[in-house]
């Protein structure tokens, strides 16, 4: 069985993280592999309404897991003292993937894409005298003079998405059984 990979997708606040995140997921499937993500939220997520058959069971019944079934989808709604670490998350539910993209986990021990348009900071989050620079792959960016010891990456470029996923792939933390 192949080990998994997985890499981190960040950036400040309307950065592009998804949009990035999504566009490279795409590229690695196009590639043939299976590509799962995960996405770290800073809010419970709502994507149940109240009132509903599974957010009765979750939150009137106070299950600890609730998953609902259809032919082309399942949802698990799952309570847990989980601290967000991505690497866990990974083993635990993203068991087949041969990558895993996560979007965010910033402080997460994992090597990174870094997403920095000039809109959303006068600076990227990457430091180099900061003890984790050498977790960074790369940064997309659209700064034509943004310098960096890690690639740098711009999205007037046009072959960036194909550099970006061999960097991604090359680059991405294996996961051990």
């Amino acid at each position: 069985m192949a080990s998994t990979r997985i890499i981190s997708v960040i950036g400040r606040k309307n950065a592009g993280k998804t949009t990035l995140a999504v566009a490279l997921t795409s590229e690695l499937a196009r590639r043939g592999h299976r590509v799962m993500t995960i996405k770290h939220g800073h809010h419970p997520a709502s994507v149940d309404r109240a009132g509903t058959d599974t957010w009765r069971h979750f939150n009137e019944g106070r299950a600890e897991r609730t998953l609902i079934a259809s032919p082309d989808l399942r949802v698990l709604f799952e309570r847990s003292p989980d601290d967000y670490d991505p690497i866990g998350l990974a083993r635990r539910y993203m068991q087949g993937a041969d990558i895993v993209v996560t979007e965010g986990f910033k402080a997460a021990p994992l090597p990174k894409i870094e997403v920095f348009r000039r809109v959303g900071g006068d600076q990227p989050l990457y430091d180099l005298s900061a003890a984790n620079s050498r977790e960074w792959v790369a940064i997309v960016t659209d700064d034509p003079d943004l310098q960096a010891d890690c690639p740098v990456l711009r999205f007037n470029d046009t072959i960036w998405l194909q550099l970006l996923a061999n960097l991604a792939w090359d680059r991405s933390l294996v996961l051990g059984s």
